[in-house]
């Protein structure tokens, strides 16, 4: 049992003498104190004896820190969908999709000509079956016939609404309902936009709230045996598309970040913990939010379990910009998904430089190796080099 695992168990009980300052200090009385810590608790291990504990100054959190100069939209300005039920989430007519791509080429009451995915998949399956979806009834000639057959084609369903294709992120029903489409993850830049609690629909029952709902999964942060330091493992198998968490911190200026930056020990370090929200970043936005600077996220002394996930250039996990209410585009969350199936005990990573082509590049040209930092992450499609 390390130092810290031991003052924590034999020292901060509700009985025992230790003071409260004392137990807010403690890395495993802050991940205790989490919500969700008996169902889906974080673990922290260090089995390499080394000694190694987490930097004593962080803390852990639960959400994002807004810190001076960053403010939410005022109430006036805050919108949320009134669907009519959950399902109506799914579909351009709901209010948090407006900015989804093609939501308005498409009207809300003219049916697509091609029937969705998810839909084929159940097709599929109900042939496999000899059953047949309520809502897949086709033309045909007569019952018995085999033009009664189930087979996907154009026009297959008399109900507009189920023709339509599907405008949220996410599979609705069956083995993938609430993981991330196929068109999400294939290298898609997409944000995911989903329904917030200033919406009508139900927190627990619209399928459009996976990151609204927060994480899912238990985790563990262990010593790496590898010199990569501290690294986060999954505690349950995921999916392919499965949400994990969000990386939290203190969302600040762009000035006080590159204040943070000018004293740190190393600059470059400190970008490890730094991510900017510019996803919407547009020099012509209407939004004076948007048309400066990006805010940034610092996780280095604040933040989750995420925080300690390592470095891959060949990563289980990517990063996607989600937007809860519309006016709010200027502080979106940094969610991160699974993009490949992963094992119960595998440890998680993403691409530190994921989408930032001039990085890539100059780990590339050998002129500039000589001042980036290694990269150490032993894929074998591991680029040599990080920045």
């Amino acid at each position: 049992m390390d130092i810290v695992t031991e003052n924590h168990f034999f020292s901060h009980g509700s009985d025992q003498r230790s003071t409260p300052g004392q137990r807010e200090d403690c890395h495993l009385c802050q991940i205790r104190a989490f919500k969700t810590h008996r169902s889906l608790p974080i673990t922290i291990v260090n089995h390499t004896g080394d000694g190694a504990v987490l930097p004593p100054k962080f803390r852990f959190t639960e959400q994002s820190i807004l810190r001076d100069g960053v403010t939410p939209a005022a109430n006036e300005f805050r919108y949320g969908c009134n669907c009519e039920d959950e399902e109506s989430c799914m579909y351009a007519g709901c209010g948090c999709l407006d900015e989804v791509a093609g939501s308005d080429s498409e009207p809300d009451d003219v049916a697509s000509d091609e029937p969705d995915e998810e839909d084929l998949e159940i097709l599929q399956w109900a042939a496999s079956t000899q059953e047949r979806p309520s809502w897949a009834n086709q033309r045909r000639s007569r019952p018995g016939s085999i033009d009664d057959a189930v087979v996907p084609r154009t026009g297959y369903d008399t109900d507009a609404r189920s023709r339509k294709k599907k405008r949220f992120a996410y599979h609705s029903r069956g083995a993938k309902a609430g993981l991330l489409r196929g068109s999400m993850l294939n290298n898609s830049r997409a944000p995911i936009y989903e329904c917030h609690d200033g919406c009508l629909c139900s927190k627990d029952g619209c399928p459009n709230r996976i990151v609204e709902r927060g994480r899912q999964v238990p985790l563990q942060i262990f010593r790496t045996e590898d010199r990569r330091g501290w690294g986060v493992k999954t505690m349950r198998p995921l999916k392919r598309g499965q949400f994990v968490d969000c990386y939290f911190g203190e969302v600040i200026t762009a000035d006080e970040a590159e204040r943070r930056r000018h004293h740190a020990s190393m600059a470059q370090r400190k970008d490890v913990y730094l991510f900017a929200l510019d996803k919407f970043t547009d020099p012509t936005s209407r939004d004076p939010r948007l048309r400066g600077p990006p805010l940034e996220v610092d996780g280095e002394f604040t933040s989750g379990p995420t925080r300690f996930i390592n470095h891959s250039c060949e990563p289980n996990l990517r990063i996607f910009a989600r937007v809860g209410d519309l006016a709010d585009k200027h502080i979106h969350d940094l969610a991160l998904f699974a993009v490949k199936d992963i094992e119960k005990g595998e440890e998680l990573t993403f691409d530190y430089v994921d989408g930032q082509e001039e990085i890539e590049n100059n780990a590339r040209d050998a002129a500039l190796q000589v001042e980036m930092t290694k990269c150490l992450c032993g894929s074998k499609k591991c680029r040599g080099y990080l920045w």
